[in-house]
């Protein structure tokens, strides 16, 4: 068995209380205008959510993990590669939220360098090593996260029949499993313009369902 596959588990639980169930990654804002109506349209927005920011986000995540980017460079290139002030936030937000569990699983690691309102992919790197899993199975965690946590708030939102939803993330797998592996090669250096207008969009929104 392979060392911390039970943590990566953990990890890609969406019953982890790290906040992350309250943000929609955008896809809360991509039904309100017409974007995403049902499976079919689901799965083209996940597919760009994972190839962008769930890349991004990964490739930080892997950077941090193996040492490639330390902490205060790592929470630079993330800004840097999150033009949208609302997606900056909320990446701070779920980073703090893993932040927190994170100093109860592993109290003897030094959290605090990482401050009080680092970015999710910096934190997640911090965990992968902390919790002995591969640099390549962290970057998979914050895929499949990236990818779960949208599928999700879909599904909630456009009351999609559930096993429609699990069936494409069994769908989405393959692509997950080769986002990760791209991510290995160094921070990638995209972002996603349509993604940046509906978190902008969503933050501007009165009373929105989602944080995110």
């Amino acid at each position: 068995m392979q060392t911390g596959l039970a943590t990566l588990l953990t990890l890609a639980d969406s019953r982890l209380p790290t906040g992350g169930h309250v943000h929609s990654g955008g896809v809360e804002e991509a039904i309100t205008s017409g974007r995403v109506v049902d499976v079919p349209t689901l799965e083209a927005f996940l597919r760009r959510r994972i190839r962008t920011s769930g890349l991004v986000a990964a490739s930080i995540a892997a950077a941090v993990h193996t040492g490639v980017l330390g902490v205060d460079a790592a929470q630079d290139e993330t800004d840097a590669r999150t033009p949208s002030p609302a997606a900056r936030q909320a990446s701070r937000s779920q980073g703090r939220g893993l932040l927190r569990l994170a100093k109860r699983v592993w109290p003897a690691e030094d959290w605090s360098r990482l401050g009080q309102t680092p970015h999710l992919p910096v934190v997640a790197g911090i965990v992968g090593r902390a919790g002995d899993i591969s640099p390549e199975h962290t970057a998979l965690s914050i895929v499949y996260t990236t990818m779960t946590g949208s599928a999700t708030a879909a599904q909630r939102l456009l009351a999609l029949d559930p096993a429609d939803v699990a069936a494409l993330t069994f769908t989405l797998s393959r692509l997950c499993e080769t986002t990760a592996a791209h991510a290995m090669d160094g921070p990638a250096d995209l972002s996603d313009p349509l993604l940046d207008v509906l978190a902008q969009h969503h933050a501007a929104r009165d009373r929105p369902l989602f944080v995110s």
